[in-house]
């Protein structure tokens, strides 16, 4: 038979039943069926074309081949389990420092990097500080957010929009409570000033720290909040906020990754970077 078919898995399952010499005591340390723990050995007597155990009245014994064969292929396993344990134990830690703001954006992509990049694990800080100091700061990457930036790499560029639950939907705007993700007026403002049909005066106002906090709010249908289209995008397709106006204001502020200078986490670096600017 061909290397390519030799039954890899099964391996454990013999190794484990030639210590109990029982399938019933096997099949529990393996978290598997006594008939799944059969079928495995099967597949590997089949494939070296002799029995591994002999079968009696009071349970397993190992035949001669088995017998031979045990110890090698107990000592490959462990080499095997070994090899894996350093591997695990070289992952790159990437230190990541995150406004809050940008959580929304972050997490898919965060989830990418988990199931391409196995070997990285990352240590994520979220704050409401919108920049990032790497000479007194112990961060590896970090999303920075601000006006005429130029460092690191464009991730996208602000672009607001109002939002507001489904449940609000035909509701007028200036009815609503205007939500704001900063405690001055300044981006529903922005966007106000753009519109040749402007709502009414924002008679009632609800401040927040966050525009992360204002759409949460405005999901939960608490009023009509200014967000960012890129951040509410995903919020959107799932039909948890709409936008009663096609039109986005840019604000000139853009979010970006920045990465630090390190010899040791440089493939690691560039793996995330990667998956952050090119999302498959």
């Amino acid at each position: 038979m061909s290397r390519r078919s030799f039954p890899l898995t099964a391996v454990e399952a013999f190794i484990v039943t030639a210590r109990h010499l029982n399938l019933t005591h096997a099949a529990k340390e393996l978290c598997l069926t006594q008939g799944a723990v059969s079928r495995k050995i099967a597949a590997l007597e089949s494939w070296f074309g002799f029995p591994l155990f002999e079968r009696h009245a009071r349970g397993l014994r190992l035949s001669s081949q088995g017998s031979a064969l045990l110890p090698d292929l107990r000592a490959s396993y462990e080499q095997i389990l070994t090899v894996v344990d350093q591997a695990r134990a070289q992952q790159t830690v990437v230190r990541l420092k995150v406004p809050t703001c940008a959580m929304r954006w972050l997490v898919p992509r965060l989830l990418q990097v988990e199931r391409e990049q196995p070997e990285l694990q990352i240590a994520l800080t979220t704050t409401n500080e919108h920049s990032v100091n790497f000479k007194t700061e112990s961060y590896d990457a970090a999303i920075v957010f601000g006006t005429q930036l130029s460092a690191g790499d464009l991730l996208f560029e602000e672009a607001l929009t109002p939002v507001l639950s489904p449940l609000r939907q035909g509701s007028a705007v200036e009815s609503l409570t205007f939500l704001h993700p900063t405690r001055d007026k300044t981006d529903w403002s922005l966007w106000l000033e753009k519109q040749t049909a402007q709502p009414s005066v924002m008679h009632k106002n609800q401040h927040f720290d966050t525009m992360d906090l204002a759409i949460t709010a405005a999901i939960q249908g608490l009023g009509v909040a200014i967000a960012d289209e890129t951040l509410v995008a995903e919020d959107i397709r799932a039909g948890r906020l709409v936008r009663p106006y096609a039109s986005s204001v840019r604000t000139g502020a853009s979010y970006r990754l920045v990465l630090r200078e390190s010899r040791d986490k440089a493939a690691g670096l560039a793996a995330f970077r990667e998956c952050l600017l090119n999302p498959g």
